[in-house]
């Protein structure tokens, strides 16, 4: 899967303010009472005195024992180690906030990806909070966290029944702060203390950073604190701020055992949501929109396996292949066609997985679907045969491409030698396959996005690195450089690997690869 972004507006907060309140108002200000109430217009909430004591009356108030998540004996480690590479710093890191979708509806939260990594944290947990990550006053080696939420209000409070955003009976019952702390293993305060936290002791000895680009109001406080303890502003504060999400990305380069475990078991799901569509393929095919029953498909077992997908599902078939991102999904799925899937499940933690299968509609490739099929999968296989520890990441793509160079030179369609192509001047076989052969894969899609170059492009391999390894062939439909019997096919396999002590493990291997094993695995799914 590669790299896409789209921007979203964050959930606009409105307060209804009370008739009695407006009296001797001015004309502006009755104008922007009735603006801010508007949203209040259908509500019919009750508000009578008997109403709110009894819906407060008659509820179990037992709060169970809650268990320390498995992340938190990975955690504390981590925040050390951010603490050593950000000394003197208060990091402020934002789960973020929910977003709109649509006037009062929002998008599903997923928090923010160093927020996850650094408190342990997640599925939606929670919109709002913020993690506080600075080093120990007794060893500045060692890294102090505090956990920042609205934590669960009374039954007695009008937020129980009445706030949409928060209230238990809309959005199901959060945590105490006692139940926090059990499961994060760290000091858990209220929201509403974070201000006066920030602030402390901040100045010569002590700066303050946050994670950009995540909370905007979190953002402006922590500016706010920084101009009124002299720290400096501009072009320096966002540098500070820069460095601690590259730094954040950097440390997941390598996945410690929780990270394996965890990915372990979304590549695991994937394959078995692959399995669903295979299944499904023939209903796809009876459908005017067949790529949405493929999304669809999969989208169910990601739902029931996990958190969700872990990104836009591509369901790309017959010549939409050859888009690399077709997130549409609105086309047909036709016989004799291939249908390039990309897909992967995020599960509950977070971790998600990103393999791409592209299978033969009818259950049997066609003699050309076959000539670049196994073009593509000994690209990949000649990835696999080098990779190890030691070996530079950039070196992953040069391998698939003197392969594709190679192949594509064989069929006549470079304009010069395989060996003309792979320089830099040259490039030509770059038509057919214009994304890259490797990225990082962990808490997202493209895991590490912000490391350097020289710790990312130009790293060398080592044990713990999980990645994809995804090379393909796409001759679009209206490509008159290629013969026609060739015209309409995209292929891309990938797969999901882990760096071991002497190479890697292709944690996909259970979804079948070469072309004979995907028949074989659709004839014996249709049964």
């Amino acid at each position: 899967m590669w790299d896409d972004r789209s921007v979203t507006t964050e959930q606009p907060q409105t307060q209804p303010i009370p008739a009695a309140d407006t009296a001797g108002a001015t004309p502006d200000e009755d104008r922007a009472t009735e603006l801010a109430s508007r949203g209040d217009s259908r509500s019919q909430r009750p508000t009578s005195d008997q109403f709110r004591r009894f819906i407060a009356s008659g509820w179990d108030e037992t709060v169970p024992e809650a268990e320390p998540l498995p992340s938190t004996a990975y955690t504390p480690a981590r925040r050390d180690a951010l603490v050593r590479s950000v000394p003197g710093t208060r990091m402020v890191l934002p789960a973020g906030v929910l977003k709109v979708r649509s006037n009062d509806t929002d998008y599903p939260f997923r928090p923010d990806t160093a927020f996850a990594y650094y408190s342990g944290l997640g599925t939606d947990e929670e919109p709002d909070s913020v993690l506080v990550v600075e080093p120990s006053a007794e060893d500045p080696e060692r890294a102090e966290a505090t956990y920042f939420f609205r934590p669960r209000a009374g039954f007695d409070s009008n937020e129980f029944y009445a706030d949409a955003r928060y209230g238990e009976m809309w959005v199901g019952r959060r945590p105490t702060l006692i139940e926090a702390g059990q499961r994060l293993g760290i000091e858990v305060r209220h929201i509403d203390e974070l201000r006066d936290h920030l602030a402390k002791d901040v100045g010569a000895q002590l700066s303050l950073t946050v994670m950009p680009q995540v909370d905007a109001g979190v953002e402006a406080m922590v500016e706010e604190i920084r101009t009124q303890n002299g720290l400096p502003g501009g072009d320096e504060a966002a540098e500070e701020a820069a460095h601690l999400a590259e730094t954040a990305s950097e440390q997941r380069l390598v996945k410690d055992a929780y990270e394996i475990e965890q990915m372990r078991a979304a590549v695991d799901a994937t394959i078995r949501g692959f399995q669903d569509v295979v299944r499904e393929l023939p209903a796809a095919v009876a459908h005017r929109r067949g790529e949405r029953v493929i999304e669809g498909t999969f989208a169910a077992a990601a739902r029931a396996e996990g958190n969700g997908v872990g990104y836009d599902t591509i369901a790309a078939a017959g010549d939409h292949a050859c888009t690399l991102h077709w997130i549409r999904n609105d086309g047909a799925v036709r016989e004799g066609e291939l249908v390039l899937i990309d897909a992967g499940v995020e599960i509950d933690s977070l971790y998600t997985a990103d393999v791409t299968r592209t299978l033969p509609v009818s259950g049997t490739y066609t003699a050309e679907q076959r000539r670049v099929y196994e073009a593509v999968l000994g690209a990949a296989d000649a990835v696999f045969a080098v990779a190890k520890p030691g070996m530079r990441f950039r070196e992953l793509h040069e391998t698939a491409m003197g392969v594709i160079a190679a192949r594509l030179e064989a069929w006549g369609l470079l304009p010069g030698t395989a060996e003309e192509s792979l320089a830099p001047e040259g490039q030509w076989h770059r038509r057919w396959m214009v994304h890259g052969t490797s990225h990082h894969l962990g808490l997202d899609v493209h895991d590490c996005a912000q490391a350097r170059r020289e710790m990312y492009l130009d790293a060398e391999l080592v044990p713990g690195m999980v990645f994809t390894i995804e090379p393909g062939l796409y001759f679009k439909e209206n490509d008159q450089l290629v013969p026609p019997e060739l015209r309409g096919i995209g292929v891309r396999i990938e797969d999901d690997v882990l760096v071991t002590e002497d190479g890697v493990e292709n944690l996909s291997s259970a979804a079948p690869r070469t072309a004979d094993e995907v028949e074989a695995w659709i004839a014996s799914l249709w049964g």
